[in-house]
């Protein structure tokens, strides 16, 4: 069976958060595309950059603004593991990004639809089609194994 191109440049994005896992990071990944071709990747490297603005989406934002020599991410898809927190919501609402692909969603600290929607609110200059659940069980069984390997280890610790 032939995979979407959602899900095709989610696999990408999944690497990323791959990449993240590996440094001890939150694993989540994201990357940017444009005219079919990944400009932007990028995953969570807060801890490593000792760097609260060291998300995903926004290293990707960066790095595809670079690429293409443009703020304006107008004709660009952002896919990432998971749901956008407000900043990161906040970064694609400015960067002009039209749509956004989605792994699973963050009921704690979601902001592109389960707290609330930054992405699709009226009042903003710009707003932002979405698309949820793509890959959705990678996704989500890649957070999960990592934030139980750490409550283990941090019971551990108190031992």
């Amino acid at each position: 069976m032939a995979i979407s191109i959602d899900e095709k440049y989610m696999k990408s994005a999944l690497k990323q958060a791959q990449k993240a896992l590996s440094l001890g990071e939150v694993p989540i990944g994201c990357v940017i595309v444009y005219q079919d071709k990944i400009i932007g990747r990028g995953y969570n490297r807060r801890k490593t950059d000792k760097n609260t603005l060291s998300h995903a989406e926004i290293i990707a934002i960066n790095k595809a603004s670079k690429k293409i020599g443009d703020w304006r991410l107008e004709d660009c898809t952002l896919y990432v593991t998971l749901e956008p927190c407000q900043m990161c919501s906040g970064a694609i609402v400015q960067a002009r990004i039209p749509r956004v692909v989605m792994g699973c969603m963050n009921p704690k600290a979601g902001c592109a639809g389960s707290i609330l929607n930054l992405l699709d609110m009226p009042q903003f200059n710009h707003q932002v089609e979405t698309t949820k659940g793509v890959l959705e069980e990678e996704c989500s069984t890649i957070l999960k194994d990592f934030f139980r390997e750490l409550r283990i280890r941090n019971k551990s610790d108190c031992s």
